[in-house]
């Protein structure tokens, strides 16, 4: 075990890097939008445009060699020495710091209610097989999958806020942090984040509860005289936590954390996804290269769990041997 964890963490940090050079190298050979606006205001103003140009490029690095902007990149990355963002003006790893918490009230409750509800409902549909509730929750399913999240964040905001007048359409980061107000700029981003975990964690979870609802220790279990929920919990929903665990992690982590993003840009929530969106348009590398690590290294290190996680559901899960 000691074993596997180890290869398993190189190949984490082995991922990673290919990563950052990935992202590194595709920024370097995008055009940066802020020098041609420097030279178009210095051709305004009567300035040199090209010493406009060159002082825009001094600041961002990029008037050295791509050999040693790749490299002081990755010291600085690997040394979590993530340099300064001209974006916001401060150190990376400052307005990291700031960010994730806003991620984290969005992000933590959706996963929750995904896993919670998701699960929940996928294992009832699956032991009440065709009923009224079953082809309810499979219209959910798809609802839920097919749906847009951009467009449904957008409908969300034009009906709950717009038209009902429920819920504030754009956040507000200056309202006190635990209060009941501050709740409410929250309601409708947890819903957009869940709806799509929820849809496709209930779809799974009912598919892999069917193949143990008509097994043959489940109908001894019941010739045993044990109840419908004994039954249900320990020799359904139990075996089919094995596979549910890794959709769990592959699926859900995917979801939240793509769909974080698209959800912090519309309702302007400053967290991680709104902050990568706005170095992105602004060519901040050093942000860039940041806001792109941490979920990358968040969803090995999630991977990782969840091979961990195997062994305490299912004893005889070996490690030897394996590869990472």
């Amino acid at each position: 075990m000691a074993w596997f964890v180890g290869r398993r963490l190189v190949w984490a940090l082995f991922a990673t890097f290919l990563v950052v050079t990935l992202t590194f190298a595709l920024l370097a050979a995008s055009p940066n939008p802020e020098t041609s606006q420097a030279a178009w205001q210095a051709a305004q103003d009567g300035s040199d445009p090209e010493e406009a140009r060159a002082l825009v490029d001094q600041q961002h690095g990029a008037g050295d060699s791509l050999t040693t902007q790749y490299v002081s990149y990755m010291v600085s990355m690997f040394s979590l020495d993530w340099g300064q963002s001209t974006t916001y003006n401060e150190d990376v790893t400052s307005v990291i710091a700031n960010a994730w918490v806003y991620s984290a009230i969005t992000v933590i409750p959706a996963t929750i209610i995904a896993v919670v509800v998701g699960f929940g409902i996928g294992l009832y549909s699956a032991t009440h097989q065709y009923t009224t509730a079953d082809y309810a929750a499979t219209l959910v399913a798809f609802f839920g999958v097919s749906i847009p999240n951009f467009w449904f964040a957008i409908v969300l905001m034009l009906v709950f806020g717009e038209l009902l007048g429920l819920t504030p359409i754009s956040y507000d980061s200056e309202v006190p942090f635990w209060s009941l107000e501050h709740l409410s700029y929250l309601v409708l981003p947890i819903t957009v984040l869940a709806t799509a975990a929820v849809a496709s964690e209930m779809r799974y979870a009912r598919a892999e509860a069917l193949e143990y609802v008509s097994a043959t220790w489940t109908k001894t279990a019941r010739a045993k005289g044990l109840s419908e929920t004994a039954v249900t919990i320990r020799h359904v929903f139990r075996p089919a936590t094995v596979p549910l665990v890794t959709i769990l992690v592959a699926d859900l982590v995917g979801i939240i954390f793509a769909t974080a993003y698209v959800v912090e840009v519309i309702f302007g929530i400053p967290g991680l996804g709104y902050v990568s969106y706005q170095a992105l348009v602004r060519m901040d590398t050093p942000l860039v290269l940041a806001t792109t690590l941490i979920p990358v290294f968040v969803t090995i290190v999630a991977n990782l769990c969840q091979d961990l996680a195997y062994t305490v559901l299912d004893p005889r899960i070996d490690y030897e041997g394996r590869s990472p």
